[in-house]
């Protein structure tokens, strides 16, 4: 069922104010004492000037204009009016002895509401100017409908794209959590085998070794064909590289269970409560999933990662959230230097290497955690940055980027946390967030 607005005009002539205008003063006697007998309140001019002046002044409900004055004429006052954005929505009434159709349609094509002819009934004099004000009234009325209802849709837009960023963030993170759980079952399982077994290798080798030696000391001159194997084989170099290729086999091993780690850190499940973390670990295992793109590639050097950590104590957030955020900061600067490398040499690049500095400090109350991830890449214009923490924006061309990532960022540490979030950048300086955490 469609609920129909109960519109109500509530009017009374002490709230209205009437700008009577005539260069007769005995109409404007004669308008005031009408006007005035029931309760409205009247100020009078007696030319044009001076009329829009004192509308300047005071704004008027509504204008009673003569046409023919001295100086600027009705017509003329009431276009300068209506070309003023503060005074084009007072209704104007003319006032005329002229009641031929041109001049009334003149005046109407203006922007005048009505035509009062003279001499005029007092009835007729106050049933037009009682319309014209409650229409005025309503249009008020309305208009401030309109603003609410724009209001409460904004607000509801607001709370959609939330609603929206809160979904795709769920989801995503669901989705990365099962991903790395199934990935960790199936990769640490034979790591660990591995990893276990190269011990017990390094074992069996270094007795296989202890056993070698002793036949060459007790047997120096073996049979021809042992030493053409031996020869063919190369032992010596055997037994001497042997060690380094299990050692670099452990180091493998060894990266291979790091990556592990820091997926599951990077993705940690978040419950329906916070719980005290070490934001360094949630950074470095972000650092560690985007080693891939650190790394130099024949077009550039590494992208060098400047750790400047400061002492601070756990804190209680949704960590696996804030390592979202880490996530968007960390690949958006590598964006930004990848692409303030176009057009550069290797050797140029190398001359003022790719940098990303990040910095963790406490502030001096010892309230707040400050995370500062800064990077020298391409910088942005004082209106992207104004624009970067909005929902859908983004910089990138289409297919590569959503628009979500720092919108998401921002939610996450505003609303989830209670901090800021906070970009400083200009053009080929490169950018610099800012995440303000609560202790």
């Amino acid at each position: 069922m469609n609920e129909q607005p109960d519109v109500k005009i509530i009017y009374t002539p002490e709230d209205s104010l009437i700008l009577v205008v005539d260069d007769t003063n005995t109409n404007l006697e004669i308008v005031f004492n009408i006007l005035t007998n029931v309760g409205f309140k009247v100020i009078t001019e007696n030319d044009g000037e001076r009329a829009i002046k004192q509308v300047e002044f005071q704004l008027p409900d509504l204008i009673l204009l003569d046409v023919m004055m001295p100086g600027i004429d009705g017509f003329e006052t009431c276009k300068r009016l209506k070309e003023n954005s503060a005074t084009c929505d007072i209704p104007v009434i003319f006032m005329t002895a002229n009641s031929d159709t041109p001049s009334k349609v003149k005046g109407l094509n203006i922007g005048a509401v009505d035509y009062i002819t003279k001499p005029f009934h007092e009835e007729e004099l106050l049933a037009r100017i009682k319309t014209h004000l409650q229409l005025r009234n309503l249009t008020k009325t309305l208009e401030k409908r309109v603003l609410e209802r724009t209001s409460a849709l904004s607000r509801a837009l607001k709370d959609l794209q939330e609603s929206q960023l809160q979904l795709v963030q769920t989801e995503k993170m669901s989705a990365l959590g099962q991903l790395v759980a199934g990935v960790a079952h199936e990769i640490n399982n034979p790591v660990g085998f591995i990893h276990g077994n190269l011990g017990h290798a390094s074992v069996y080798f270094q007795d296989m070794i202890k056993i070698i030696d002793l036949y060459q000391q007790h047997y120096p001159n073996p049979v021809p064909e042992i030493q053409e194997e031996i020869a063919a084989i190369d032992l010596k170099y055997i037994l001497a590289d042997l060690p380094n290729l299990i050692s670099s086999m452990k180091e493998g091993v060894q990266r291979i269970r790091n990556i592990s780690t820091s997926l599951r850190t990077f993705s940690r499940a978040d419950s329906d409560r916070k719980v005290y973390c070490n934001i360094h670990d949630g950074i470095d295992s972000t650092i560690m999933i985007l080693k891939h793109r650190l790394k130099a590639s024949e077009d550039r050097p590494d992208i060098q990662v400047i750790r400047d950590y400061g002492v601070l104590p756990e804190l209680e957030c949704f960590i696996g959230q804030l390592n979202q955020v880490f996530m968007n900061l960390l690949a958006n600067a590598i964006d930004a230097l990848e692409e303030s490398n176009v057009g550069l040499t290797y050797m140029e690049i190398e001359a003022n290497p790719n940098q990303i500095l990040i910095q963790t400090i406490l502030t001096e109350d010892k309230n707040y955690i400050l995370i500062r991830i800064k990077d020298n890449g391409v910088g942005m214009s004082a209106d992207v940055q104004q624009k970067i923490f909005d929902y859908l924006f983004t910089t990138k061309p289409v297919g590569q980027g959503t628009g979500l990532g720092l919108s998401i960022a921002s939610q996450i540490v505003v609303e989830k946390h209670g901090g800021t979030l906070e970009v400083s950048s200009s053009i080929g300086q490169g950018s610099e967030f800012i995440i303000k955490l609560p202790i």
